[in-house]
């Protein structure tokens, strides 16, 4: 059974989480998104709620001003919106979805945005990590033993690793999303946690060790 197959406890149908996180494919939707405050916006939104544009600029050290502008271009492409209640800068904002799966596959132009826009966030993901190793210390020994890293090599086919990828992101999302959603979920003790999962070959399809019939090398072990 696939995952947009299951059901939610008491037989009723579960939307699947993939479908709940908005698709951003074309070009000019991904260049507006390529902005390190509009990251920030949004990743702050997506941690702390609704908040107003003076609540924003004193997360992120930025102006109301900046993050008024800037909130309105998001508004525009969709990816806030007015919370409701508030005047002016007084007015609280929220994320329009529980997130975004970036795609811009088969158009040169959202590819070269999509991989712009990309290594911004992974940057941006990359600082965290290494601010985390740097402050390790300051947290209780629990938190120190549950973090941690992996690696694994495996040989997958493109759709075998597509479909991998869709399966750890609905276990993931569909496991804790509540809390994500909902702070009365969270039990005492919980903490935001970064977890990143990055898939990628690393060799080139047709070159020698690849195991691609093509490349006219051994199979490697």
């Amino acid at each position: 059974m696939s995952s947009e197959d299951s059901a939610a406890e008491g037989g009723q149908p579960r939307t699947p989480v993939l479908s709940e996180l908005r698709k951003v494919s074309d070009a000019r939707t991904l260049r507006a998104l390529t902005h390190p405050v509009r990251i920030a916006l949004i990743e702050t939104l997506g941690l702390g709620g609704a908040m107003t544009a003076t609540q924003l600029g004193e997360q992120i050290g930025e102006s109301p001003t900046t993050c008024s502008f800037h909130l309105r271009q998001l508004a525009k492409y969709g990816f806030v919106e007015e919370a409701g209640g508030g005047k002016g800068r007084a007015r609280p904002w929220k994320m329009t979805s529980i997130g975004m799966n970036i795609h811009g596959i088969g158009d040169p132009e959202a590819e070269i945005a999509a991989a712009t826009l990309g290594r911004l966030v992974t940057d941006r993901q990359i600082d965290r990590f290494q601010a985390w190793n740097r402050s390790r210390g300051s947290y209780p020994r629990e938190w120190r033993s549950a973090a941690g890293t992996s690696e694994s090599i495996l040989y997958l086919t493109p759709d075998e690793l597509k479909q991998l990828n869709d399966e750890l992101t609905e276990v993931l999302f569909s496991r804790f999303r509540e809390r994500f959603t909902d702070p009365s979920k969270r039990p005492p003790g919980a903490l935001p946690v970064e977890y990143l999962l990055f898939s990628y070959p690393i060799a080139v399809p047709g070159a020698p060790g690849s195991d691609d019939p093509e490349s006219g090398g051994e199979p490697t072990a």
